[in-house]
């Protein structure tokens, strides 16, 4: 019996796990973007693979967001008009007035949301250094905040 138990209770474990759904990357909402400048530095000696530099304007709108998501190399952003309201991958708070600037950390540790909780449109410029090839930005799911 006990055999006969395991035998069946083995299948319904496995069956599960596998239908178990995955944690979902979170869209964007109200987000536009227009490339200013992009180029590729090429490798160099002992490197193997260049370097994307892109320069974005990007509004989000009131109520907008970014979506979870990280990048695969460092962002520097400047707020040209509106309020930055960040959540990181430890769920803490960050907020950026216009006239400020940030850096993002970059790698799939470093998930974030970027949102636009004011009533006035968010402006960025934001200047990324990608390795060659990489996106720009990788959705992620939220962290369980």
């Amino acid at each position: 019996m006990l055999l006969r138990s395991s035998v069946v209770a083995l299948p319904c474990a496995v069956a599960a796990v596998l239908s178990a759904s995955p944690a979902q990357a979170t869209p964007s909402s109200g987000v536009t973007a227009q490339i200013l400048f992009e180029t590729t530095v090429p490798a160099v000696a002992g490197s193997s693979a260049g370097t994307d530099l892109t320069l974005r304007r990007i509004e989000i709108a009131s109520g907008g967001t970014t979506g979870w998501h990280y990048h695969d190399g460092p962002v520097y952003a400047f707020v040209e008009s509106g309020v930055l309201s960040r959540t990181l991958q430890d769920c803490t708070k960050a907020v950026t007035t216009a006239g400020q600037a940030i850096t993002e950390d970059h790698g799939s540790d470093h998930v974030h949301e970027g949102s636009n909780l004011g009533t006035e449109p968010l402006v960025l410029l934001a200047f990324y250094t990608q390795p060659e090839g990489k996106p720009l930005s990788e959705d992620a799911p939220a962290p369980a905040c």
